[in-house]
């Protein structure tokens, strides 16, 4: 059996569910699924604690080359620690670096939840041709700008994503500039900021507000199987 430490929450929590006794190591971010067993906690995704990942003696640290710091993930392979990063931009992508790391790597049977998920967004349908932007941060506003996950299973229930021509990935625009985009409406995640209906709607007087859950629409993990229902719900509920 491989010792197996994760630095991604979404892939946390695919190892977990696939594979259950693999995982030695993950992150204070880690919270799917909730019983994580005797894994350790060794810090956050941006400052994990590299000397204790190297005393836990994993066969894999799983990175993204997005949510972990290049240092930390050099610091491990200085230290003689095989390093995985994925990268993950569309759905396709996702589904692809999932195969590669739980069977490719772990050696593991495909997770019927993997199959279930491909099903799931096959299916699903766009419930319109809206416009929208999608802060992930306040103070300062930030959105989804161009090449993100989330942005792509937006676009497949229908949600363009007016800032996914922007240079920047996640770009940072005044509050004002959001509210004059002219869009259909504002997609709020609870992840990384927490949007909720008394924090975020406030600033977009008049414009309606999607209120979906982060874990449905930015981890590549179990949760995609029930994702394009999850969103589809929330997105209409904001029409």
């Amino acid at each position: 059996m491989r010792r197996v430490v994760s630095l991604v929450p979404s892939l946390t929590e695919a190892v977990a569910v696939s594979a259950p006794g693999l995982l030695v190591g993950v992150t204070d971010w880690c919270t799917h699924p909730a019983d994580l067993g005797d894994a350790l906690r060794i810090g956050g995704t941006k400052n994990p604690d590299v000397r204790r990942i190297v005393e836990l003696r994993p066969d894999l640290v799983i990175a993204n080359e997005e949510e972990n710091r290049a240092p930390d993930l050099a610091a491990l392979r200085a230290a003689g620690v095989e390093v995985l990063v994925t990268e993950v931009r569309d759905l396709p992508q996702a589904l692809r670096e999932l195969d590669r790391v739980l069977v490719g790597l772990l050696g593991l049977t495909r997770p019927g939840w993997l199959a279930d998920a491909e099903r799931a967004w096959a299916r699903a349908e766009p419930i319109g041709d809206l416009a929208a932007f999608v802060p992930i941060w306040r103070r300062p506003w930030m959105v989804l700008g161009r090449d993100t996950f989330a942005g792509d299973l937006l676009a497949r229930l229908g949600v363009r994503n007016v800032y996914a021509g922007h240079a920047d990935r996640y770009p940072r625009v005044p509050v004002e500039e959001l509210a004059a985009a002219g869009c259909d409406l504002v997609v709020l995640p609870d992840e990384p900021y927490r949007f909720t209906a008394e924090d975020g709607p406030e600033a977009f007087p008049g414009l309606p507000a999607a209120l979906v859950s982060g874990r449905h629409l930015t981890w590549y993990g179990p949760s995609l199987a029930e994702a394009p229902m999850v969103l589809e719900k929330a997105l209409r509920a904001a029409r």
